[in-house]
């Protein structure tokens, strides 16, 4: 199955960025860099990439507090740094990428076979990294930020839009990580089947920058 950006449940956004939640200000170092905090600077058209943590999962489900949903064991993000002032500051990226794999994904919504797809929609999006490890992701002017989710039912596939105007994450040095937290998604289309709300959790590990690990100062 095709897979590409997405939701984060949008993904989802969708994709994405870079590390570190009590970051380790370094005088006159760089927002994003690498090796270590305060380590060589992160340079600026840089592809940062990074994995769903090990041994973890990214949900989206029906509630913030419930278990019904979507749940998928393999996605991706992909950014490109386009600013990374000295910090403390904020470091400005654009995430490009957001895939889940299709095939690592399943639902247990009533009267759900399974999952034929998730998209993150609408990319790029700008993200923003603050020395504090605050993620930001927002879309265009004009724009939002979408998830498209296919599911098999016994009558078919159905596709469900979701739309969120921003997403916030936390970065963390300790392991070059960023976490989203019931990041929520309203549904704009798609049957009674499509849960009304999405709520997005994922946390992706490490960040990296050509195989060397991301830090926030």
């Amino acid at each position: 199955m095709r897979t590409r950006s997405l939701l984060a449940l949008a993904g989802t956004v969708t994709a994405l960025t870079l590390a570190a939640a009590v970051p380790a200000s370094a005088d006159g170092s760089a927002v994003l860099t690498t090796g270590s905090a305060g380590g060589t600077a992160a340079a600026v058209g840089d592809t940062l990439t990074a994995p769903l943590a090990s041994g973890t999962t990214a949900t989206l489900y029906s509630s913030a507090t419930g278990t019904s949903g979507v749940t998928c064991t393999s996605s991706q993000f992909t950014a490109a740094v386009t600013g990374n002032p000295t910090a403390p500051g904020t470091a400005t990226e654009s995430v490009t990428g957001h895939t889940f794999a299709s095939s690592s994904c399943t639902s247990n919504v009533t009267g759900v076979l399974g999952v034929g797809g998730i998209t993150v929609d609408n990319l790029p999006y700008t993200a923003t990294v603050a020395s504090d490890g605050t993620l930001t992701v927002t879309p265009a002017s004009g724009s939002t930020i979408q998830t498209t989710v296919k599911l098999r039912t016994l009558l078919g596939t159905i596709t469900c839009v979701y739309q969120a105007p921003s997403l916030t994450g936390k970065a963390d040095n300790s392991d070059s990580s960023i976490t989203f937290t019931n990041q929520q998604f309203t549904k704009s289309s798609g049957s009674s089947l499509c849960f009304a709300n999405g709520y997005f959790t994922a946390k992706y590990a490490p960040v990296t920058d050509a195989g060397a690990r991301v830090y926030v100062n």
